[in-house]
């Protein structure tokens, strides 16, 4: 949606107001469907998740990039549509930014970070999304920047919201715990009624970890999580901006920017 939004001349992404990143630029893919967690705030159908037998190689991932961005970009072009520049369309063919995040739990794949290499040796800027639940891996990777999620304040909540398939609070943990000595980013999703409490928990995890980044940003009631939750577990925009103000209050993390249509508050760290 937001890539589509900025080629015709719209808003971007928060991504671009937080990190400078073009919407129209940046490439939303996966190397893998498989996930170990079944999070109710999750807009993916992990209800039919696909049973992967073999592995896409990365130089064939590489080499689909340029195809299926254009075809995800159909009927977009300056000649279809005429809110869409010639500029903007070379722009979109010519992508500089991949975002290794769109379904599924990317350090599941066993080749990530020879394809995360692959791509930055391409020019790429990578940007790695994960749950934290593979700190191996995750260690073995050299993205641009990678965002770990930390979506509550303890062990029970993090077992009823994140549903892991398996007790992974203890990794998480230590992936935040890489996460000072290189460019990195948390991600809090607040959902509301779920895991919306204990500020100071939160914000002690933050401190150790000491990421470059903190997001606090609400859930959106989307895709197949309506399944799960209801459009209540929504939290306003002001909701998620108080709470991330009550964490930068117990911790060194200063509130840098916000983006209210997104309904995200992005904190960086003071030390």
């Amino acid at each position: 949606m937001w890539c589509k939004r900025a080629l015709q001349g719209g808003d971007m992404c928060y991504k671009h107001q937080f990190y400078g990143i073009a919407s129209h630029r940046c490439v939303q893919m996966t190397p893998t469907l498989r996930c170990n967690q079944r999070c109710l705030f999750c807009w993916r159908s992990f209800e039919h998740e696909p049973a992967e037998e073999e592995e896409c190689p990365p130089d064939t991932i590489l080499a689909g990039i340029p195809r299926l961005q254009k075809k995800a970009l159909a009927g977009y072009n300056a000649v279809l549509d005429n809110t869409v520049t010639e500029d903007r369309w070379q722009e979109a063919l010519d992508p500089k930014h991949i975002a290794i995040s769109l379904s599924g739990e990317p350090t599941l794949y066993s080749r990530l970070p020879e394809l995360i290499s692959l791509f930055n040796t391409q020019g790429y800027t990578t940007f790695l999304v994960s749950n934290g639940t593979n700190p191996g891996m995750l260690k073995k990777c050299n993205p641009f920047q990678v965002y770990v999620s930390l979506d509550a304040p303890d062990r029970e909540t993090y077992r009823a919201v994140c549903r892991p398939l398996s007790d992974t609070w203890d990794d998480v943990q230590e992936s935040l715990r890489q996460l000072r000595s290189r460019r990195s980013a948390v991600r809090v999703t607040l959902v509301k009624g779920l895991n919306d409490f204990s500020p100071e928990k939160y914000a002690s995890i933050l401190q150790d970890a000491g990421a470059t980044f903190v997001e606090i940003k609400g859930y959106m009631y989307l895709g197949y999580s309506r399944n799960r939750l209801a459009r209540e577990n929504m939290p306003e925009h002001a909701e998620v901006r108080s709470f991330a103000e009550k964490i930068a209050r117990a911790c060194e993390y200063r509130i840098r920017d916000e983006n209210r249509l997104s309904r995200v508050v992005v904190m960086e760290r003071m030390t």
